[in-house]
């Protein structure tokens, strides 16, 4: 491939490199990280240096989830092991020089000036930016077997479909939402953190006094969950003590660009406005079935045009979509999903509320949004997160649902409110009924309203905090 005329000469480019690559000069990654390494860390690293299967790995996530600082533990990491300074090139297609002279440019500056051969790490940070990434990216891999690459995106689609451009097997995507609830406690530095925790599929199987005693070591965490859900799972917000700067910060660096901008730059957005009229609308009803018919009457929007911008909110990683997992074949193409807000703060901001609003739904929905972010980030790789409406008689539909490979269900019901008594005709009640091996799950809001109810011929439904839930989750 040619690049075009350059705009930037590379004696320019060259001066900016050195800039953002501090470790050329000092041998050391960047001061003041998180100790905290999260998820996307350990899999990323697992994925660029397993010593048989050579894969590049790309990040995807919403704007301020905390992509780039794992970009730069990875590269603490790898300068700590002994790769040269040299050889880990980073890269932010944010910064406009770089934009405009493309991958090719930058690449060339760095080979001809800094690269002394060996093994090298080329972390590209916001790739989707990069004129023909993904046609670079198959040349480096093709060509360049010495070279190992980690991007970020927040266009998650957009980046797997450049993956399937350049090949098949060359890209492995990793999803980064916003912070669980274990790792807000862990960056938090919060005290107490419970030394062994079961897995969620063995909770039925603790005797009475464990439970009893895990709900109780739990429950230290239940303050801490209510200020998880007003500020979030943003990781630089945390600091931030002043709920209104949050918000003000989490509406113009995450939503305005990311709806004004982001979305505009990628996809075909003739109306801004209306995308976040649509996304106002989505937050208003997070958690909750959307029917396009009652959508385009209250928006004035066509469905089409609904359908496509729900799309690129989802893409965008602003929010989950979830399937009617009982709908199949020609039901399942019409059925209307679930839509929920990819994080509680998000959801506060743009609706202007320091807090989610006092009523028991309103919570409801921003607790069962929050869980169903939690599934998706354990169970999303083993299988399909959705939910569950019938058209049976009585309660018809289960909040959460899962389909594992596996072949093992899971149900979650969501009732964040002072009584959880459930009837016979509950649809998760009649679901246990209906498969006695499934995993059903109760989430509550006490922390002492816990315990397994079981009937004969029955899956045992475990009713279990929220905030233990999530914990327990990650």
């Amino acid at each position: 491939m040619e690049s075009g005329m350059q705009i930037f000469n590379q004696m320019d480019l060259n001066a900016l490199l050195h800039q953002i690559n501090p470790w050329w000069k000092t041998g050391q990654g960047a001061d003041k990280l998180p100790s905290v390494q999260r998820k996307a860390f350990h899999e990323v690293l697992r994925c660029i240096t397993h010593p048989q299967l050579r894969r590049f790995a790309v990040i995807s996530g919403a704007r301020r989830v905390g992509k780039t600082t794992v970009m730069r533990q990875l590269i603490a990491h790898l300068l700590a092991q002994g790769i040269p300074a040299s050889n880990i090139l980073y890269i932010s297609f944010d910064n406009p020089v770089f934009k405009l002279s493309g991958l090719h440019a930058v690449l060339e500056t760095y080979r001809q000036f800094i690269y002394r051969g060996g093994p090298c790490y080329y972390f590209l940070d916001e790739i989707q930016y990069a004129e023909d990434w993904s046609l670079w990216v198959k040349t480096l891999y093709d060509h360049y077997p010495e070279v190992q690459v980690v991007a970020t995106g927040s266009a998650s689609p957009a980046l797997e479909r450049g993956a399937a451009d350049s090949g098949v097997g060359r890209w492995r995507v990793f999803r980064m939402p916003t912070l669980t609830f274990r790792e807000y406690c862990a960056i938090q530095e919060i005290p107490y953190q419970p030394a062994e925790l079961p897995a969620l599929e063995n909770l039925p199987s603790l005797h009475p006094s464990e439970s009893a005693m895990l709900m109780m070591q739990l429950s230290d965490l239940s303050p801490h969950w209510y200020h998880y859900l007003q500020q979030g799972g943003f990781p630089e917000l945390l600091q931030l003590h002043n709920q209104e700067e949050v918000q003000n910060i989490l509406q113009e660096d995450v939503v305005d660009k990311v709806l004004k901008r982001d979305i505009p730059a990628l996809f075909d957005v003739r109306n801004p406005v209306q995308l976040e009229k649509i996304f106002l609308y989505l937050c208003l009803h997070s958690s909750s079935i959307v029917n396009l018919d009652t959508m385009s009457s209250a928006l004035g929007t066509s469905k089409p045009t609904l359908s496509k911008y729900i799309r690129y909110l989802q893409e965008a990683n602003l929010i989950y979509i979830a399937r009617n997992l009982c709908a199949t074949g020609k039901k399942g193409l019409t059925a209307q999903p679930k839509i929920y807000v990819a994080d509680a703060a998000l959801r506060n901001a743009c609706l202007m509320r320091f807090a989610p609003a006092g009523s028991e739904s309103d919570w409801g929905a921003t607790v069962e949004s929050t869980v169903y972010k939690h599934f998706q980030a354990s169970y999303s790789q083993q299988g399909e997160v959705g939910f569950i409406r019938s058209s049976s008689r009585g309660s018809n539909e289960i909040d959460i649902a899962l389909e594992l490979r596996s072949g093992k269900r899971i149900f979650c019901e969501v009732k964040y409110r002072n009584s959880t008594e459930l009837s016979a005709q509950e649809a998760i009640i009649r679901q246990c009924h209906a498969t006695p091996d499934a995993l059903a799950i109760l989430a509550t809001k006490h922390p002492q309203d816990f315990g397994i109810s079981t009937a004969s011929g029955s899956a045992p439904l475990f009713r279990i905090p929220a905030h233990a839930l999530c914990y327990l989750l990650n």
